[in-house]
């Protein structure tokens, strides 16, 4: 057979394109965590499908890498649509957003990512869109503009938000489906994703090995199998099982350390207790000091500090915790010890 002839498994992780689209899963069941989502989607679909009806529109919102995007993937596969795929930066006019809905079949899923980044007029247009099945378009300008009154066959909207406060509430009201926080996940349940995703990279790596990356990888889905890929790679050129001592040469290389945090995020926590004796301290002047964006320190490096205990955000400023002091190896100041007496 000749290599032009070959056809290639789409589920195979050779196909290397593809390959975070390989490890995303195809069912409920392989869809790990999120149970209380999982389990209103899946009444929402079934109910909708015996009424013969498309689902109601439906918004996902958390911090990034959770599976908002996977969500929305699953429940085109699972209800058996077509699914169009954009975000709220592609659509820049109005006109972008007609020929998408214009083009779709009945019950086809428009799926829209980082809606909260949509242009204004594009929204207002969306509305009768969403709620009406009409897409009003306003045709000439000044006396002579007219509107012309397309009608649009049924559809579902899914929308995926890192920042649910800048949508308008008009927007937010029309997701009549509902509105879900997805939340971070347990070591558990990133464990059970890396094995699966181990498994689809035919990667043969020790249960330690799992349970370490699982550990560093922050709470997140994405981040525990960008882990995995890497210390794969590392395994694969040192020419060694993945086990932990793999794990945990590779992760050092990438200089995470063994709680999942980045250099960045060490250095913001050093400079709070080495330049402004821990704290409280400005953004801003965290930002000066760093040499790293407020939106970075903001949206990046602050939510998984918080999360794991070492950072805290008081009106006065941010503050470090005891657990950063002892994690870091620096002396706990006098009016910390204090507190733990």
């Amino acid at each position: 057979m000749s290599s032009d002839s070959k056809q290639s498994d789409p589920k195979k992780p050779e196909t290397v394109g593809y390959l975070d689209q390989t490890l995303r899963p195809d069912n409920w069941d392989e869809y790990i965590g999120q149970q209380h989502i999982k389990d209103n989607v899946r009444i929402l679909l079934q109910a909708a499908e015996e009424r013969g009806q498309p689902s109601e529109h439906l918004l996902f919102h958390g911090p990034p890498g959770l599976g908002k995007t996977t969500l929305a993937h699953l429940i085109a596969h699972e209800t058996g649509r077509q699914i169009k795929v954009t975000s709220g930066p592609a659509i820049e006019k109005v006109g972008d957003l007609a020929s998408i809905l214009t083009n779709l079949s009945p019950g086809d899923i428009v799926f829209i990512d980082e809606i909260h980044r949509l242009n204004k007029m594009v929204e207002e247009i969306l509305y009768p869109a969403m709620e009406s099945g009409v897409l009003d378009i306003i045709i000439g300008k000044g006396p002579s503009a007219r509107t012309i009154q397309l009608e649009l066959p049924p559809f579902t909207l899914i929308a995926a938000t890192t920042r649910i406060a800048l949508l308008s509430s008009p927007l937010r009201s029309r997701f009549s489906g509902g509105s879900f926080r997805l939340e971070f996940y347990t070591n558990e349940e990133l464990g059970e994703i890396i094995k699966r995703s181990s498994a689809l990279l035919e990667t043969n790596a020790d249960e330690d090995a799992l349970e370490e990356i699982a550990k560093r990888s922050r709470y997140t889905p994405r981040t525990a199998n960008y882990f995995l890929k890497r210390c794969r790679d590392y395994a694969q050129v040192h020419k060694k099982n993945l086990d932990k001592d793999s794990v945990c040469k590779a992760l050092e290389l990438l200089e995470v350390d063994d709680i999942g945090l980045t250099s960045s995020d060490r250095k913001v926590l050093s400079v709070i207790i080495e330049k402004f004796g821990g704290g409280p301290v400005g953004l801003k002047t965290i930002a000066a000091a760093t040499s790293e964006e407020e939106a970075t320190i903001e949206e990046v490096i602050e939510p998984y500090l918080i999360q794991s205990g070492l950072l805290e955000k008081t009106p006065r400023g941010r503050m470090v915790t005891a657990r950063a002091y002892t994690h870091l190896q620096f002396n706990l100041p006098e009016h910390i010890q204090e507190k733990l007496l």
